[in-house]
């Protein structure tokens, strides 16, 4: 059976780790390099970056950032945010990061998940998504875009089925309702995508106690769990997540 990944996401502004409730009102953290480091070898099984405001300010990603992070960690970890063709996916994978994330481009122009799956190979194209509550879609959730500040109209579960079937070989089901409320995932969403697509499902948004992400991997079928703020204030350490993760029956790596 495969285990249970844990992974602590880093948004970074300006060169620095932040952190919003909604996508709004965001605090510096500290330095994301450093931040990298710790969660490295405090057990964690993975790491993502988002560069939270480069598509919005139509900007590259950080390169220097991604190398340093490389340099720094043990770990694989996944990059996103001012991915804009496919010389940034392989300029992202060049500074060695394992995965690329893709969130707005992808709606844009779905075509770069399967141009980026030939390319680099399935594992490293990760589909992000950003659903919203909607009454208006049959799955009860629209995707937006740039950060919440589009509404595309394209219903949640409709658009994961069809990025797995363009070639991304992962999904990120980042609430934006549920978002910085650590008040526990949106496991409606999360599972409503796991059940549709035949690729790892990661749920997002919305993580404030160990517990709820083993309500993330039993209710929602999800594969793997993204935290951030209960773990950047120090309230819990990635060793305690695994071990309440342990205690319930589920399978995680325990040694690092």
């Amino acid at each position: 059976m495969l285990t249970k990944r844990v992974i602590p996401c880093l948004d970074v502004r300006g060169g620095r780790v932040t952190k919003g409730v909604k996508f709004k009102n965001n605090i510096d953290l500290g330095d994301p390099v450093e931040m990298a480091v710790r969660y490295s070898e405090g057990g964690a099984d993975e790491l993502v970056f988002y560069d939270i405001t480069a598509s919005a300010e139509g900007r590259p990603i950080d390169i220097a950032m991604v190398e340093a992070v490389a340099r720094a960690v043990r770990i694989p970890f996944a990059v996103g945010g001012g991915v804009s063709s496919l010389a940034d996916m392989e300029r992202v994978i060049l500074a060695g990061a394992e995965k690329v994330s893709v969130n707005s481009l992808a709606v844009r122009n779905p075509q770069i998940i399967v141009e980026g799956a030939r390319e680099f190979g399935a594992q490293c194209v990760v589909l992000g998504m950003d659903p919203v509550k909607s009454e208006r879609k049959p799955s009860g959730y629209e995707i937006t875009t740039r950060g919440c500040r589009d509404f595309t109209g394209m219903d949640a579960v409709e658009w994961a089925r069809r990025a797995a079937e363009l070639g991304a070989g992962e999904i990120v089901v980042n609430s934006v309702d549920a978002d910085g409320t650590r008040n526990g995932f949106e496991l409606a969403i999360t599972r409503l995508v796991a059940d549709a697509v035949g690729v790892p499902v990661v749920a997002s948004g919305g993580a404030g106690v160990p517990v709820h992400l083993v309500d993330a991997f039993k209710a929602s079928h999800a594969d793997a769990a993204i935290v951030a703020g209960m773990v950047h204030t120090g309230d819990y350490s990635i060793a305690d997540i695994k071990r309440t993760l342990q205690e319930a029956g589920l399978p995680v790596r325990m040694s690092w």
